[in-house]
């Protein structure tokens, strides 16, 4: 007996299979879908949906995670302890600092004293997309009375906390921020137009006023007596100091903010500088400290080159004003001799 395979009865069979195979799927996925929801587990576009950064647990945990890797790796000079909860400004400042320490101590930290973070107050916005993160606001064991203002990021689900800033500044300096009806904050976008310098541009407006000075930062300590100590440094007898100042915005070095209650925003930022000394020839290089040798390459004949990097928090005020510099924490990451 033949079979008939008309195109007619082929078309047929065809659709009767695509019918087949959509029934399938659809049941398949309802199936998923009730597994999820009967577990408890609901999937979420992160990258659309306007969420809480983290839950207040996760938060505490990421805290708690970094602060005991942190202290293995400052008691044993070993960077590859703390690498997987650094990155960014910070993660460069910490990883030359236990470079430093392990060449001029390979044992360990002599001087080894734990950190611990009391009086910790968590701060999680709600937004959409990626990096998520939140502040840690803490008083530290170390520093004097600083509080230590921690700044965590993440790029994905599947990836571990990660802090990005480490910012000391004084007591009672910490603005209220801005927070909806369940505590969640408000992230301030990179290109925002509501604040006297946008976010995204607060590392070059830095880096110009360091060079060309202006209004557009408040007098204090990391503006204009930045700007007076410089000047004072740049010519002495037989030494001549110039610095070279970069911003950095890209990755994970970009700016991170949060909404105050009065309009503004707290914004943490990023910039990277070079400090290099020049000798007057016959004369001697001032000697370094061991930490400055440790992370030299190169012999120190005439010049030598310092490379920092820095970062930075400042109240950006809405609408218009100067801003004022928080705090800022700058960490040699490594200096060539010539």
């Amino acid at each position: 007996m033949s079979r008939d395979r008309s195109p007619r009865r082929l078309r047929r069979r065809d659709r009767d299979a695509v019918v087949t195979a959509r029934r399938s799927g659809l049941m398949a996925a309802s199936l998923t879908a009730l597994a999820l929801m009967t577990s408890g587990c609901v999937v979420v576009h992160g990258e659309r949906e306007v969420l809480p950064a983290a839950t207040r647990a996760e938060a505490a945990t990421a805290v708690t995670a970094f602060t005991t890797a942190y202290n293995k790796a400052d008691k044993a000079f070993d960077s590859s302890l703390d690498a997987p909860y650094v990155t960014g400004p910070f993660g460069d400042i910490d990883a030359a600092r236990l470079k430093a320490g392990h060449t001029n101590s390979p044992s360990g930290n002599p001087d080894h004293v734990p950190l611990k973070l009391t009086d910790v107050r968590i701060t999680i916005p709600k937004k959409a997309g990626w990096p998520r993160w939140f502040v840690a606001d803490a008083r530290g064991n170390k520093a004097g009375n600083a509080r230590w203002l921690l700044v965590f990021t993440r790029n994905g689900l599947g990836e571990p906390w990660q802090v990005a800033y480490l910012t000391l500044v004084a007591p009672g300096s910490v603005p209220r921020f801005t927070t909806d009806k369940d505590g969640w904050a408000e992230a301030v976008p990179a290109n925002s137009a509501q604040l006297a310098v946008a976010p995204g541009r607060l590392s070059a407006a830095y880096v110009s006023y360091l060079q060309k000075g202006g209004n557009t930062f408040a007098d204090g300590s990391y503006t204009s007596v930045e700007r007076a100590n410089r000047a004072q440094r740049a010519r002495k007898p037989g030494l001549v100091t110039q610095f070279i100042d970069k911003p950095l915005t890209g990755g994970d070095y970009q700016p991170l903010a949060l909404r105050t209650a009065d309009g503004g925003a707290l914004v943490f930022f990023t910039t990277h500088h070079y400090e290099k000394r020049t000798v007057a020839a016959g004369t001697t290089m001032p000697a370094q400290n061991k930490d400055v040798q440790a992370l030299t390459q190169g012999e120190v004949k005439q010049s030598l080159t310092l490379e920092f990097m820095s970062n930075e928090v400042a109240l950006d005020p809405a609408g218009s004003g100067a801003v004022s510099m928080l705090g800022r924490v700058p960490g040699l990451t490594s200096a060539q001799g010539e």
